[in-house]
């Protein structure tokens, strides 16, 4: 049986269309698979939210603070009211008492910026007195309290309360205006809770805890960290204290700053404020000379400092090349006073003193500080360098004293020029008393006038050698070139103070 064209053509074009229409089927059926797939594996199907109390687990979880710590030592923090006859306070200041060691410090800043400055009093006038408050913290369970000098100085009456609002009257045992501190002690027979002072020492970077009772209105925390050591801020000889950076509020004076362990590690003393506000910035008397001037306040009242009797200074880059030493640690005897206990030990002028009882002293004020904390009537073994060697020397300390010097004179007239920036006479010649050459005339832009020399000093020694004329200076100045040093060493009055200043030379 036989197709005709048109029958055999529609035939082929039916089996092809029937083919490719399975293919088609079969891809879109395997699509339909990897979609189902695809989908199962990407896709989650949303779970409902479930009601909970998101609150109820935190406290089991909760970061660390300080609430344990205030909550233990707050009892022992105490506010002090202070009843004073009437006297005008410094402007800005807010009752800091004239003639405080800390008054230098803030009228810097009053200057400067035009406020008020210290940790201030809340002073209230009342018929010819003075109402004031600070802070303080018991020390011993009969009831001694610590706090600022400046807070009871000149004190009439007295009263502490207690951090519950119960109030005790209170008398001052001591005080002491250089480290401005004071002990005061609970009237009667009472047991109360008390904090100690830490044993170690706090390091920069440590967490810390201020504590307060400003107003009597209960207890004020702040918290921040040990930011420096050994802060001096013209507060007195004794400047050592400790930085913290932490908002300490205003009527905290003589409150404790605590470390971690819930031990006092200093006084509270003074902020920096340049509004009359904190600015994040006080300053802490460290534990270890609290605890030494308390003890001696508890014994009688008074704080007895050892005294060596010397003018000293920083030992500079330039002075230690003069003298061949290779550290600047140590302080330079610029003077010692007359018939004190150096000068009868035979300290001279020239020594640099690197040590006290085999601990290496690195300043001036490490030196003060470290004889100030030795008995009077002991005697200490000091390591001088003197003609390019140590020595030991032992002096047996006296009691701190005021001392005073007589002035010199600065109505000079025209005297011999040297190449050192500066026109000298002998001192006799200018009517002057005292053996040395004067300072007649410098020129501004020269070394002298750079180390500090100026119109009216007298200088007493070069190179260890005692001058009368220019020439023996300009003798001295030549022995430094030939030596190779970098500088000469000149020993130097200017007014009531004695020192040296290490005056650069050219090299030969």
């Amino acid at each position: 049986m036989t197709m005709d064209h048109n029958t055999a053509e529609n035939s082929h074009q039916f089996r092809r269309f029937a083919k490719r229409r399975k293919q088609i089927a079969v891809g879109t059926l395997a699509l339909g698979v990897a979609g189902i797939l695809a989908a199962d594996m990407i896709v989650a199907p949303p779970t409902p939210a479930r009601a909970e109390n998101l609150s109820a687990n935190i406290t089991e979880q909760r970061a660390p603070g300080f609430a344990d710590i205030v909550e233990r030592v707050s009892p022992a923090v105490v506010s002090i009211r202070v009843k004073t006859e009437a006297r005008p306070s410094l402007s800005g200041f807010q009752g800091m008492p004239e003639g405080s060691p800390f008054e230098h410090f803030f009228k810097q800043f009053e200057d400067q910026f035009g406020g008020g400055g210290g940790m201030p009093q809340d002073r209230r006038s009342n018929r010819g007195f003075s109402m004031g408050q600070g802070s303080g913290f018991i020390v011993s369970a009969d009831g001694y309290v610590v706090t600022n000098n400046h807070v009871v100085d000149s004190a009439n009456e007295v009263t502490v309360v207690m951090n519950d609002g119960e109030t005790y009257d209170a008398t001052v045992i001591g005080t002491d205006d250089k480290t401005d501190l004071a002990l005061v002690k609970i009237t009667g027979d009472h047991s109360f809770p008390f904090v100690t002072f830490t044993g170690g020492d706090v390091r920069v970077g440590d967490w810390v805890v201020a504590v307060g009772n400003p107003f009597g209105l209960g207890g004020s925390v702040t918290a921040g960290i040990v930011s420096a050591r050994g802060r001096e801020i013209g507060a007195g000889p004794y400047d050592d204290f400790i930085q913290i950076d932490a908002p300490i509020n205003k009527g905290n004076s003589g409150g404790p700053t605590f470390n971690l362990a819930g031990e006092v590690v200093g006084v509270n003393t003074a902020i920096y404020s340049p509004s009359g506000g904190s600015v994040g910035i006080g300053f802490a008397i460290p534990a270890a000379i609290a605890v030494q001037v308390i003890e001696d306040l508890k014994d009688d009242g008074t704080v007895t400092r050892g005294w060596l009797g010397v003018q000293i200074q920083p030992i500079t880059p330039d002075i230690a090349d003069s003298l061949g030493l290779e550290e600047l640690d140590g302080a330079l005897v610029a003077q010692p006073q007359d018939d004190s206990p150096a000068a009868k030990a035979g300290i001279e002028a020239g020594d640099a003193i690197l040590a006290v009882d085999g601990e290496t002293v690195e300043n001036p004020r490490d030196l003060a500080r470290t004889i100030a904390g030795k008995s009077p009537g002991s005697t200490v073994a000091l390591t001088v360098w003197r003609n390019g060697a140590e020595e030991e020397v032992q002096v047996e300390l006296g009691t701190l004293s005021a001392g005073s010097q007589a002035n010199a004179s600065s109505d000079l007239a025209p005297g011999t020029d040297l190449s050192l920036g500066m026109r000298l006479a002998p001192a006799q010649d200018l009517g002057l008393e005292e053996q040395g050459v004067a300072v007649v005339e410098i020129d501004p832009e020269s070394q002298a006038a750079e180390k500090g020399l100026k119109v009216g000093d007298v200088i007493l020694n070069a190179g260890g050698v005692d001058v009368s004329s220019p020439a023996d200076i300009q003798k001295s100045v030549e022995v430094a070139e030939g030596e190779g040093r970098k500088a000469v060493l000149l020993r130097v009055r200017s007014g009531e103070q004695i020192r040296f200043v290490a005056l650069p030379v050219a090299k030969g």
